[in-house]
């Protein structure tokens, strides 16, 4: 197993990606509580519970990503681009009810984290 080098630059990197994950991860769960409160009596519609669904996954990724840059793991890069993937899909998601300010608030923290793990992935370990 090789150990990751931490330079001061990297360590920098990193602790942007894992703000950006938090906040995300944050996001995500709060937009998703505003959905279920938006809907309560209502007939929830399966845009709406894929997008609920969405938003958990996104949300459990941020933290495993976050996790896997605290312990320097190897699977760090693949975990960052993955988390990535999810959270441009998000971002769509969110994106296609622009008129909801708590979904478009919840798009950008996710296009924010998307970037800034793609940026972790290039870092080699």
């Amino acid at each position: 197993m090789m150990m990751m080098m931490m330079n001061e630059s990297m360590t920098t990197e990193m602790q942007k990606s894992m703000d950006a994950c938090m906040e995300c991860h944050k996001m995500c769960m709060e937009t998703m509580t505003n959905c279920m409160s938006m809907s309560q009596g209502k007939q929830m519609d399966m845009n709406m519970m894929s997008m609920m669904g969405m938003m958990r996954d996104c949300s459990e990724m941020c933290m495993m990503c976050m996790n896997m840059m605290m312990s320097g793991s190897e699977f760090m890069g693949r975990t960052c681009m993955l988390c990535a993937e999810m959270c441009d899909r998000c971002a769509m998601a969110c994106e296609q009810m622009s008129d909801n300010s708590k979904m478009m608030e919840c798009a950008a923290a996710c296009r924010k984290c998307a970037e800034a793990c793609r940026s972790m992935q290039m870092m080699p370990a």
